[in-house]
């Protein structure tokens, strides 16, 4: 049987070479973070690496491409020297559907100058609970936010003509990628936010907080939906035929296909790994129609090979999967177009997408406080100013700046892309007329008698991904809320949050500082939070997510009757201690 090849998504890393993939007749293949040609490769060499495969498959029996993905989740993040955008989770705060848009046509042109058709975004979870690890792939916790954000699905994949049928796959042609609406559904609704965890709802509520993007994902032609590591009342979403079958491909009448997440078959397995066959058999049968195997393959073929031939999986679900996933690979002209456009390298990280991320970065900033006495304020900062302290370490690391699923899978510290950190942005508004000292982590005596007009401080977390970053505590990394009380006992400070959502703040560090930012994880463009703080452009950036004041309060949300935060969703202030309103 030949088309179950066509079912499963390999790994790059795991796959055999292409002369394997043309006699295995392999339908898909991805690359996670760190699994590229080699360190920093650049998009020459990504599409150098995605055309050997591609002329393989070209030479199998049926000659059917390849539909290679990557999870360009802020830009094509895992490629050396791409632009990289703000997360989720500061797009969520612009309220932008346009700037969204213009991001998602962007990252199209940088993927598919790499050669890859196919990215494992966007995440449009709507995040209950800050202490899920996946919090900033989020736009946030207010279901009409994120539904507003599915706009960056027709920057992806095109706009559809007028007329196109509802559900069907689109995309506009070699400048746009096939998209991902993820992960179906509820995985941001955990109890406790507990990755992979259990949404406790009835289906009314699972429909109209966490179903509803999905409808305007589907609505905009998205071709393939992805499946949730997560339950809905005790069922695995990989599981599901309810919700898979019934409810996404019979109610809301999608007609792309439904990919697993990666090894999303193995979490079926009790303990972890044992009984794979079961695990193919309740997936398949579900509605699963793309498996990420990413690495047991043959075992894959072998056991969804027995199930068929056994009659325990029938022929017609897996014609139903085929023809679906036939149906996004002539939606995306791999057929005509399979190899990569060389064209196209010229948009990488080109001044056009740095701009576009650098005021993407600009809209998502959120000014929580500004100034001791709302009738002086603090911000925006002196420009001209003769000497001003940097410090903490968030202020000088690209890694930080970006974090998870940046160049790696978890993200890494360091220059790990091209880009400008918040240092040296400042430096450059600043010039040489102003001295700038800056210390990773100074101490009172360090700071004492320097005669400073005022310090900058950017603490925040440090990288991390899915269940690496469920957090109970919701505490600032590194001792960065001690350093802020170091610094701002000595120094009127401003402090910059670079997170992936709201953290523990205590009263006392909202007393002593004189001015807050939350930055979000930013991306590669540093650059757009100078041009705020310092006065070129004025702050825009609404919270997405409840601020807060005590993890005991969680999960918490406008609706509740005990609703007490420190900060309401929707809250952000102008430089002029305005409430940003809408």
């Amino acid at each position: 049987m030949s088309k179950d090849k066509a079912m499963i998504c390999i790994l790059n890393a795991a796959s055999p070479p292409p002369s394997a993939v043309k006699d295995l007749s392999i339908g898909s293949i991805l690359s996670v973070g760190g699994s590229g040609p080699y360190e920093n490769a650049k998009s020459s060499d990504w599409a150098e690496m995605v055309n050997n495969y591609q002329k393989a498959a070209l030479k199998s029996r049926l000659g059917i491409p390849l539909l290679y993905g990557i999870d360009a989740v802020h830009g094509n993040n895992n490629v050396y020297g791409a632009t990289i955008f703000p997360h989720n989770i500061g797009l969520g705060a612009t309220r932008d559907a346009d700037l969204a848009r213009r991001i998602g046509a962007a990252t199209a042109l940088e993927v598919r100058a790499s050669g890859i058709h196919y990215t494992f975004a966007p995440c449009v979870a709507v995040c209950r609970d800050p202490r899920w690890g996946r919090c900033y792939e989020s736009y946030g916790e207010d279901t009409e936010i994120v539904r507003k954000m599915t706009s960056i699905v027709a920057g992806l994949q095109g706009q559809p003509p007028p007329g196109h049928p509802n559900g069907y796959p689109f995309v506009a042609g070699r400048k746009n990628v096939v998209a991902c609406a993820k992960h179906f559904v509820g995985d941001g609704g955990t109890k406790k936010g507990t990755n992979e965890g259990d949404t406790l709802l009835s289906y009314d509520e699972l429909e109209r907080i966490h179903m509803a993007p999905y409808l305007d994902c589907i609505s905009q032609g998205v071709c393939t939906i992805m499946a949730s590591y997560s339950s809905w009342n005790g069922t695995k979403l990989h599981a599901s035929h309810f919700l898979l079958t019934q409810i996404l491909k019979e109610k809301l009448e999608f007609k792309g296909f439904i990919i697993s997440d990666s090894e999303g078959l193995d979490r079926l397995s009790n303990p972890h790994g044992s009984n794979y066959r079961q695990s193919v058999l309740c997936a398949i049968n579900a509605g699963i129609d793309m498996v990420m195997v990413p690495f047991r393959y043959q075992l894959f073929l072998e056991d969804l090979t027995h199930l068929v031939e056994s009659g325990k999986i029938p022929m017609t679900r897996i014609d139903d999967a085929v023809e679906r996933i036939l149906r996004v690979k002539f939606a995306a002209g791999l057929f005509e177009f399979p190899l990569s456009n060389g064209s196209l390298l010229d948009t990488v990280s080109c001044d056009l997408h740095k701009n576009l991320a650098r005021e993407a970065v600009r809209k998502s900033l959120v000014l929580l406080k500004n100034g001791k006495n709302p009738d002086k304020p603090f911000l925006p900062l002196d420009r001209n100013a003769k000497k001003i302290l940097v410090a903490g370490i968030h202020a000088d690391d690209l890694g930080y700046q970006c974090g998870g699923w940046t160049a790696t899978w978890e993200g890494k510290s360091g220059r790990i892309t091209t880009g400008t950190t918040i240092l040296e942005a400042v430096k450059k508004v600043v010039g040489h007329k102003t001295e700038v000292i800056y210390e990773q982590n100074p101490s009172s005596n360090t700071i004492a008698g320097q005669d400073y007009s005022f310090a900058i401080v950017v603490v925040g977390e440090g990288p991390y991904v899915e269940s690496g970053g469920d957090s109970s505590v919701l505490s600032v990394h590194f001792n960065g809320a001690e350093l802020i009380g170091v610094v701002a006992e000595k120094v009127p400070t401003l402090g910059i949050f670079i997170s992936g959502r709201p953290l523990a703040l205590e009263q006392w560090l909202m007393d002593k500082i004189d001015a807050l930012v939350a930055a979000w994880l930013p991306g590669s463009e540093g650059g757009g939070i100078a041009d705020v703080i310092f006065g070129d452009y004025e702050f825009q950036g609404q919270l997405p997510m409840t601020w807060f004041k005590s993890v005991d309060q969680l999960p918490m949300h406008a609706e509740d009757n005990s609703y007490d935060p420190l900060f309401p969703i929707g809250f952000g202030l102008t430089s002029k201690n305005k409430i940003l309103q809408g």
